[in-house]
């Protein structure tokens, strides 16, 4: 495959390394290597290449532009100087430890988000790795990795990336990113890694002076001009990207942030093109391969999670309407586009349990009466995942406080049982698991100007429901250290109530969804489902042909009577045997045959 590859340099068999560049508004490029500066020489329109015989893995080295300016490989596969630095000839071979690993079918995803820099006080990818046997054991099933492209800077939540090829040296070195994804998979775990085709970061980028074709001025994004995927090597240098974290680390998927945000007139689409590439990739390789996407729009058209592979579909989105309801329902909270769920968010909650997407067409008061999303009719529930919390739903917060403080944690619990044993598939956010304190806050490592300009636009972008009161003390500041390592969780508390509970309650919780809904949610079969809500007390039935009727009620109110019992063949999964009362926030499951 790496045959084919048009961007970053390529080890030869017959030795030394071949250098290529697409730069099409230089006029000269010279490799710098050593002590050496060599011209490059173009052997098509808009590209320059070279052959180094002496150019082995570990060398390092930089392209000058015109002889003006000095800047790294944008597909560098390595920065161990930081993204100004230059870049490092990489040998991806690698001794795996679990080469025939094929990945885990969708429908038993668990998933768990984690900054690699803020799960542990190393920040590193080995020290994730020394945490993966407790993940494991807690029933998750997947990591989700927050984007790890080389950005500048000491520390940044990842969405600031430049060199979109390139692990962060701060993380660790490629194979240390590679033996993390290694030791995940001997331990049943996929690994799903963020990666952004939206923008790139406001520093450490030099495409512009030598590929302006890469930007376009005709659309604008919220960081900029948008990234022009008609251009053909910029649909490439993204695809690329893609199938090389998919190839070189052996990733199990991709989530692709705020797709919204990728503005391409005309067809076919860049995410088209991306997703048939990779199931390409898939089909040849027979891994399982899950690409999930953000995105705003609620586009049920680009979504087909039943399918074995990615073929120009997607197998999931971030369920954003259901984190919304929930969060009205725990918090009260209306402010932002928790406006649109204020009015019925338990009605809301029903509608994303059997249906995915809350808005399907309706139009939205949050974004001034448009409408927002397509009808989910022809969709699983597999096609949704689902959360109470997520990086930016914490981290867009004034002082980054998680539900853990909001929420009475009788709510939250009961909020926990629905969530990680609905058909949809669940996603934690780092901690969530044992009801981690720690806040996450937005933070990065920039300088000058571009800090000052990070700190204004923070400042107006909250969505919280702070009162007045507690608006007055200033949030966290972005750019200090302490923001960022304030974020950083305490493993230790696992050990002390009442976080211990909370982790054995979610342990138990995923172990019976291990038992009871995965293997309901195995194989063919059509799902009907049902949904009422009565002062606040939810009924919920999804009926799947062959394999009975999984049933939730839950209380999200005051103290509620209850008339009806399930049959007495009807499997008890959470919330006790009848009779059943409905005190508060209760919660029952139980799955009839039929």
């Amino acid at each position: 495959m790496t045959s084919a590859w048009r961007f970053g340099p390529r080890l030869e068999p017959a030795g030394g390394t071949t250098f290529r560049l697409w730069a099409p508004a230089a006029r000269r490029v010279e490799l710098l290597i050593g002590e050496r500066a060599l011209p490059m020489q173009p052997p098509e329109p808009g590209w320059f290449a070279l052959h180094d015989a002496a150019a082995a893995p570990g060398a390092l080295y930089r392209f000058r532009i015109d002889g003006e300016i000095e800047v790294p490989d944008p597909a560098s596969a390595f920065q161990p100087e930081d993204a100004l630095g230059p870049s490092e000839v990489i040998d991806h071979r690698f001794a795996w430890q679990c080469p025939d690993w094929k990945g885990r079918p969708w429908h038993e995803a668990v998933v768990l988000e984690l900054h690699v820099g803020t799960l542990t006080q190393a920040g590193t990818f080995r020290a994730v790795a020394e945490r993966l046997d407790q993940i494991a054991a807690t029933g998750i099933t997947a990591i989700e990795l927050m984007p790890v492209a080389d950005f500048a800077g000491r520390w940044n939540w990842g969405y600031d990336g430049v060199l979109w090829f390139a692990p962060d040296s701060s993380y660790g070195r490629p194979e240390q990113l590679r033996a993390l994804v290694d030791a995940a998979h001997q331990r049943g775990l996929m690994v799903l890694l963020d990666v952004i085709y939206n923008h790139l970061g406001p520093e450490g980028n030099f495409l512009p002076r030598y590929a302006p074709a890469f930007f376009t001025d005709r659309h604008r994004t919220p960081w900029g001009d948008a990234i022009d995927y008609r251009v053909p090597e910029v649909r490439a240098f993204a695809i690329e990207n893609a199938l090389r974290w998919l190839d070189h680390y052996r990733f199990d998927g991709l989530r692709l942030d705020a797709v919204h945000a990728i503005v391409e007139p005309g067809e076919p689409h860049i995410l088209h093109e991306l997703s048939r590439a990779l199931g390409e990739f898939a089909a040849a390789t027979g891994r399982h391969i899950h690409l999930v996407l953000e995105n705003d729009d609620n586009r049920a058209s680009l979504l087909d999670p039943t399918s074995p592979m990615p073929r120009g579909k997607y197998r999931a989105q971030w369920n954003d309407d259901y984190h919304h309801a929930w969060h009205v329902l725990l918090t009260s909270e209306h402010a932002g586009y928790y406006r649109d769920y204020a009015a019925a968010p338990a009605k809301a909650l029903g509608c994303a349990l059997v249906s995915g997407f809350v808005y399907q067409g309706e139009p939205s008061e949050h974004r001034g009466g448009t409408r927002r999303g397509e009808p989910t009719t022809e969709l699983p529930l597999t096609a949704f995942l689902n959360f109470l919390q997520n990086h930016d739903q914490i981290g867009n917060r004034r002082y980054g406080d998680r539900l853990t403080v909001l929420a009475r944690p009788e709510a939250l619990e009961a909020a926990l049982a629905i969530t990680l044993l609905a058909p949809s598939p669940p996603l934690l956010f780092m901690g969530e698991e044992w009801g981690a304190t720690e806040p996450f806050p937005f933070f990065c490592d920039f300088r000058g100007a571009l800090a000052d300009a990070v700190r204004h636009g923070r400042s107006s972008a909250f969505v919280d429901g702070c009162a007045q009161a507690e608006r007055t003390r200033p949030p966290p500041d972005p750019l200090a250290e302490t923001t960022f390592r304030q974020a950083t969780l305490d493993w230790s508390q696992r050990e002390r109530e009442p976080f211990a509970a909370r982790l054995d309650l979610v342990g138990r919780l995923l172990a019976l969804r291990r038992r009871y809904v995965v293997p309901w949610l195995a194989g063919e079969g059509l799902v009907s489902t049902e949904c009422a809500l009565h002062d606040g007390v939810l009924r919920v039935f999804w009926r799947k042909e062959g394999a009975g009727t999984l049933s939730l009620l839950a209380h999200l109110g005051e103290d509620a009577s209850f008339n009806g019992l399930p049959s007495p063949a009807a499997a008890w999964i959470w919330g006790g045997a009848p009779p059943i009362r409905l005190p508060a926030w209760s919660v029952y499951w139980w799955l009839e045959p039929g």
